[in-house]
């Protein structure tokens, strides 16, 4: 998790889940259950499970 200045928490109305980015998982996927994320040189593979539950692979 990204570290915030402690200053940004104390203005009214600001939590630190509304400024991180957030992403539908079935739109990664394409309306798959896969998708490839790429860090650098290195590739995960992300997979919705057929429970609804997400899996990050190296």
């Amino acid at each position: 998790m990204t570290a915030t200045r402690p200053a940004e928490f104390t203005r009214p109305g600001v939590t630190a889940l509304q400024r991180l980015p957030e992403y539908d998982a079935e739109l990664l996927t394409a309306g798959g259950n896969q998708a490839l994320i790429v860090l650098g040189d290195q590739v995960y593979n992300l997979r919705i499970t057929r429970a609804g539950k997400l899996i990050l692979t190296k």
